[in-house]
């Protein structure tokens, strides 16, 4: 191998590119190979053998493979499932309960709930004999919500999958939801919330706060976050009723990922459908409807100044930031405007102002290339699209030193404009599908995200949608798309959300004059006419 390096290397036109496993390994020029018994490397090889028989396996897939099978049981329970590879198993219900139904109970019931899943049973007095009895098959439980859905989730060797299935209905079916319990997790639900208090990016906080100007006091704006306030007022109780109310059959989706779905009916019939919840209300009592409302879109400004910066207890200060986050209504996920949507959150992308990396992070999109590699005193920026059933919103979260909250907010909405002005090019589009269709496929090969897709999916459309049914929707989006629906959205009244030291923010009044206005906020923009890179 040495001396073959030295015969090549010797030659002025070769270059070592990397070294692999301690041996230098060159790239070889094709025109250097012409006259020599070396094949070029950019070239297919000819009169190539066909490999001996048996060496090729050639497996031919069916439709059949990766399609989601859906059944709904008698008593309005839907099970839903895919067939995949490996020796473990992912099982869960989906439940049509989020932060967004909390409007006539205390606000943060379901993030209390969250924290009590998996507590005392039926038949587990605590926690630890829940963990006891999953370890044996390598098995762990958790549970996420969100502001349209809870997500109940088990990951087990496919041999546990009864035990799975057990354990979720005891954790969903049968809790034993004590004062105690309910105390011991309002307690940790305070701590998450102080923990946020010194963080350096506010991400959930800023969320939880533009929805709450944009949906103001309804639905998606009710609070995902439990506020402090509230933790008062929520007791085993109000706990109860909420489940009477929103954790009905009709409203759980049992999802598996690598389960037989012969085998998942059963244990649904099982444990979910031929035993009663121990929260049952008797018949004699009058339980509230679940609440239908429709998402309403506002707008508006919600912020909370701080006149001091925020202590970091850690060995390093926090830089003093102010943060403010910008939307505009967009579409549910329904509307045939919502992979449009996906591609145009993709195409601003962004992120923070010291990200490393290349294109697959997202270093080409708009927010990178126009707002955090022009403007050194931006510290963050980053586009989110949230859809839901009934509405969605599209909006940009940033992040600055409190003395250029004013300039920040310009940058913001220049962007936005520039987005229908037809500054736009084919290539960045293209870049965008692209990386969104990556992003896709990758992320359906991990099982959990798999789970919760086809969860999501039936819940809230009845059905699964493929990845190839999704690939060719984001495909088929043109740039005029993309105009046309930053069009849309600009014609919505504009949301905003600010947390920090907030004495430079401009006034409400001033954001809507600046989206009247095609961009440009009222009086005159020193920013633009001497810092303008």
């Amino acid at each position: 191998m040495s001396y073959l390096y030295r015969k090549i290397a010797s030659n002025p036109l070769c270059s070592v590119s990397r070294v692999l496993r301690g041996y230098p390994i060159v790239f070889v020029p094709s025109r250097l190979c012409a006259n020599s018994n070396v094949p070029p490397l950019d070239q297919p090889i000819v009169k190539l053998p066909p490999p001996p028989p048996g060496v090729v396996e050639h497996v031919k897939w069916t439709r059949d493979h990766h399609e989601t099978q859906v059944t709904t049981l008698e008593n309005g329970i839907r099970v839903a499932s895919e067939e995949s590879f490996g020796q473990f198993s992912t099982v869960g219900v989906v439940i049509d309960a989020g932060s967004r139904y909390e409007v006539d109970c205390p606000a943060g019931i379901t993030h209390v709930l969250e924290k009590l899943a998996f507590q005392s049973t039926a038949r587990f007095p605590n926690q630890d004999d829940i963990l006891q009895i999953l370890e044996p098959v390598g098995g762990m439980a958790d549970c996420t919500s969100f502001r349209d859905a809870i997500v109940y989730g088990t990951s087990t060797f496919t041999s546990g999958v009864p035990m799975a299935m057990e354990v979720l209905s005891e954790g969903i079916l049968y809790p034993n939801i004590s004062e105690q319990e309910v105390e011991e997790q309002k307690m940790t639900v305070q701590f998450e919330l102080e923990n946020l208090e010194f963080k350096l990016d506010p991400e959930p906080l800023l969320t939880d706060m533009i929805h709450a100007a944009a949906y103001r006091d309804n639905t998606l704006g009710l609070p995902k976050l439990c506020p402090p306030d509230s933790l008062g007022k929520i007791n085993v109780k109000e706990i109860i009723q909420f489940l009477q109310r929103y954790y009905l059959p009709s409203r759980m989706v049992v999802t598996g990922v690598n389960v037989d779905h012969e085998q998942l009916i059963d244990l649904t019939r099982q444990y979910f459908v031929n035993k009663k919840p121990t929260w049952m209300a008797d018949e004699d009592v009058v339980i509230k409807p679940p609440d239908k409302s429709i998402a309403q879109y506002t707008g508006g400004i919600i912020k909370e100044h701080l006149n001091e910066p925020r202590i970091n207890p850690g060995p390093s200060p926090l830089p003093e930031l102010a943060h403010i986050s910008i939307g505009l209504e967009s579409c549910p996920y329904v509307d045939e405007d919502f992979f449009a949507f996906t591609v145009l959150n993709t195409l601003m992308g962004g992120g923070g102002s010291f990200s490393a990396g290349g294109p697959g992070k997202g270093m080409y999109s708009r927010l990178y290339l126009n707002v955090l590699n022009r403007y050194h005193w931006i510290y963050s920026a980053t586009a989110f699209h949230h859809s839901y059933a009934d509405s969605g919103m599209f909006c940009i979260h940033a992040s600055t030193h409190p003395s250029r909250v004013h300039d920040l907010a310009q940058v913001i909405i220049r962007e936005y404009f520039s987005l229908a002005s037809g500054l736009i090019s084919e290539s960045e589009v293209a870049r965008a599908k692209k990386q969104l269709q990556s992003m896709l496929m990758m992320n359906l090969e991990s099982r959990i995200i798999v789970f919760e897709d086809i969860g999501r999916q039936v819940l809230g459309l009845g059905e699964r949608r493929t990845a190839k049914d999704l690939y060719d929707c984001i495909e088929a989006v043109t740039i005029d798309d993309i105009k046309r629906v930053s069009s849309r959205m600009l014609s919505t009244n504009p949301s905003v959300a600010a947390f920090g030291n907030l004495s430079m923010l401009p006034k409400f009044e001033s954001f809507q004059q600046a989206f009247a206005n095609k961009g440009v906020f009222p009086g005159k923009s020193l920013f633009f006419n001497f810092r303008r890179v």
